[in-house]
């Protein structure tokens, strides 16, 4: 009885700093509940509120948390089941083989957590296992075989995306061998071919009902006489991003509980050139329970068939990235679509022909027709849809030969984000000061016929984190409230006719990454805060907790500034050169003067630096413009004029970057999406969640300023 009262005690009062080397980067400490003695109070930390023992660490998603060493003294919580650290940051270190001696875990949760090397095979010893989450932790996580997989009997969810399974050629027959098994995630895992032995093991009765292999340039031969057999209770299946050939095979048709398929990102086609038709999509269009469809970015031509309102349950209908040119799409194809809520028929040039007054019989809450044609008049379908403004977030109607202004609808929405681009919208856009910002973060209203002055309601667009107001005919000063959008991570007004100097309200706009003020009639010289406020730093300093220390770099967040064309004056400042982390950097086309900052060549990141970035400055002098300044630069030549290409770039990046900051480095990255499509395919499209291709905007950053600089392509009018 002693002995039993002791145990409970040192796992009452277990200081679990001793277990973890913990410490918190930025913010409000998570883990400032963690000085009572007794850890049952602490967050994260959870006791049977009978036995007092401690059965839960969950320390996932803690802000900032980075979490450096795990100690074997864990192993004192005997009674420890679920033991969660997704989302922090173990430096890269392996995962501790003694893990596998917590014999009563059900959950453990290491996902996204910076881990590395390979799996310990002690994991294979916990038999109680029920959920196994390793993914997220980079390719450098290396899993090797997983024979080891096969001995946790239990497991119902194992999750091991965008880890390295390239030497496990028994990832199929190990998954054969998991029989209460329901979801398996093994997305961009460069999964090996299946051998015909684990074929020829299935076991047709498996539970499995959600399956995600997307991404993984699986062939049609390797995975489809393995998945037919596997898949009786499927009810959601990824197979998106591989290299699927030919027709959809009628066996999809076959799955009976499949409520959402995924096949986008493949090469496949249609027999008879019609999406439904006699497809295999024509059986499953006879599921009553069929909620998702995704074939977007494959090679489907021809006509989409009326019989695709078969699927009277759809809520998701992807068609994107087809070659359905020159076809129409009426409200007699979603006659039966009472259930959609999501419509993404981008880049199809698809024209979408709704009679007069006909309200549609759903009510949307993500809109994507990018390149579709609706025009010339604002749709009065799409109005309809507005009137919904609680249920619609997402609308992208860009590129879609739209003549109009912008209609009253545009008075009470609750969008999430806005794209209107490319089109021929003409008028005031001051019916943006109506729009209800608690959730607006993207606003983009460029390479439009606007004009007139830019109104100055700022402060009731709080929430913006991107804003292109680029490639219009803007007059007026700079709106001083831009400086209330102090979440604003991009902002584009390239190409416009602002006069005057830079707001020094924009200067709260700590968080910006991409400015680009190009092409527009600015004056005066470019403010010292440029460099200073739109520098956010930590110091170098030590941050300790718990007796433990750890230094941090200083952070520069400003990744690329385009200024060129415009009428600024002075010498360029020296504060430029604090922004460590500048990618691009484009000045040409003032009239500075000066000599050019000498240690603004040792910035690490800058790609773009050369000559181009300060030409047809005359005043200017010093490297990389001329050896020393006794030289005086060349009379410039006629400046270029650069085409809506340049523009696109911009606008690729502009939205593929919005939300996070880079972690890893730029050529790391370019050298995947060169050789992997569906990255390269994310150029084309902007997604809905860019949050898992943030690093694109770094390729398409660096190929459009370097391509504007060296070749001067400017739509700048003026004479040097």
């Amino acid at each position: 009885m002693l002995a039993s009262a002791t145990r409970v005690r040192e796992e009452r009062y277990l200081n679990l700093s001793t277990a973890f080397k913990l410490w918190n980067f930025l913010g409000d400490d998570p883990l400032s509940s963690w000085i009572s003695e007794e850890c049952c109070l602490w967050d994260g930390v959870y006791c049977n509120s009978f036995t007092g023992y401690v059965e839960m660490l969950y320390l996932g998603y803690q802000s900032l948390v980075v979490a450096g060493t795990v100690s074997p003294s864990l192993l004192k919580l005997h009674h420890l089941t679920s033991l969660n650290f997704t989302s922090n940051d173990f430096n890269g270190s392996l995962i501790p083989e003694f893990f596998g001696s917590l014999k009563n875990l059900i959950l453990l949760d290491l996902s996204n957590a910076n881990f590395r090397g390979t799996i310990p095979s002690q994991l294979g010893n916990l038999s109680m296992l029920e959920t196994l989450r390793l993914g997220g932790n980079r390719r450098v996580f290396n899993v090797g075989k997983l024979e080891w997989l096969s001995h946790l009997s239990r497991l119902k969810e194992v999750d091991l995306s965008f880890t390295n399974l390239s030497n496990a050629n028994d990832w199929s027959q190990i998954i054969n061998h998991l029989p209460l098994l329901q979801k398996l995630n093994l997305r961009d895992c460069d999964l090996p071919s299946i051998s015909s032995s684990s074929v020829s093991l299935t076991n047709s009765s498996t539970s499995l009902n959600t399956l995600d292999l997307s991404d993984n340039n699986l062939p049609s031969s390797a995975i489809y006489p393995w998945l037919f057999n596997v898949t009786s209770n499927l009810v959601s299946l990824d197979l998106s991003s591989n290299q699927l050939k030919g027709p959809i095979p009628d066996a999809f048709g076959n799955m009976m509980a499949i409520q959402e398929l995924y096949l986008s990102d493949n090469l496949f086609i249609l027999a008879k050139n019609q999406v439904m038709g006699d497809s295999g999509l024509n059986e499953i269009g006879k599921l009553a329970d069929f909620r998702v469809l995704d074939l977007g970015y494959n090679l489907l031509n021809g006509s989409i068939s009326k019989s695709i309102g078969q699927l009277s349950n759809l809520q998701v209908l992807r068609l994107a990235g087809n070659s359905f040119d020159g076809d129409v799409i009426s409200e007699a194809h979603f006659s039966n679509f009472t259930n959609l809520q999501e419509l993404d028929l981008s880049y199809t040039s698809l024209t979408l022909k709704f009679n007069t007054g006909r309200i549609p019989p759903f009510q949307l809450s993500q809109i994507k027709l990018c390149s579709c044609k609706l025009g010339p008049g604002f749709p009065d379908w799409l109005r309809t849809q507005m009137d919904f403004p609680l249920v619609l977030e997402y609308l992208d109607i860009s590129a879609s030969g739209i003549s109009d202004s912008l209609p009253y609808c545009f008075s009470s929405v609750f969008l999430e984000s806005i794209n209107l681009s490319k089109n021929k919208f003409t008028g005031s856009v001051s019916r943006i000061c109506n729009i209800t910002a608690e959730l607006l973060e993207l606003l983009d209203l460029s390479n439009n016929l606007f004009s007139g002055l830019v109104p100055d309601c700022f402060k009731r667009l709080w929430s913006l984190t991107a804003l292109n107001l680029a490639d219009n005919s803007f007059t007026g000063s700079l709106p001083s409230s831009l400086g209330f959008l102090t979440p604003l991570e991009m902002l584009s007004l390239r190409g416009n006719k602002f006069p005057g100097e830079l707001p020094s309200s924009l200067q709260n706009c700590t968080k910006l990454k991409f400015l680009d003020l190009s092409d527009n009639e600015l004056s005066g010289e470019v403010p010292m805060w440029i460099g200073q406020r739109l520098s956010r730093y930590v110091d170098e300093a030590l941050f300790t907790w718990k007796g433990t220390k750890q230094r941090y770099p200083q952070l520069g967040l400003l990744l690329a500034i385009d200024l060129s064309c415009n009428k600024l004056t002075g010498e360029i400042p020296e504060e430029l050169n604090s922004l460590q982390e500048l990618v691009a950097l484009n000045l040409s086309r003032n009239f500075f003067t000066g000599k050019i900052l000498q240690k603004i060549g040792h910035l690490r990141q800058l790609e773009s630096f050369g000559p181009s970035s300060f030409s047809h400055n005359t005043g200017l002098c010093g490297p990389p413009v001329s050896p020393n300044c006794s030289m005086v630069e060349p009379p410039p030549s006629k400046p270029a004029v650069g085409g809506e290409e340049d523009s696109d770039e911009f606008m690729k990046w502009f939205y593929t970057g919005m939300g996070l900051g880079f972690a890893v480095g730029f050529w790391g990255f370019c050298s995947v999406v060169l050789f992997k499509r569906s990255w390269r395919h994310s150029y084309y499209r902007y997604l809905d969640n860019a949050k898992d291709w943030v690093y694109v905007s770094f390729v398409l950053l660096k190929a459009r300023l370097v391509r504007r600089t060296k070749a001067l392509s400017t739509s700048c009018t003026r004479s040097d």
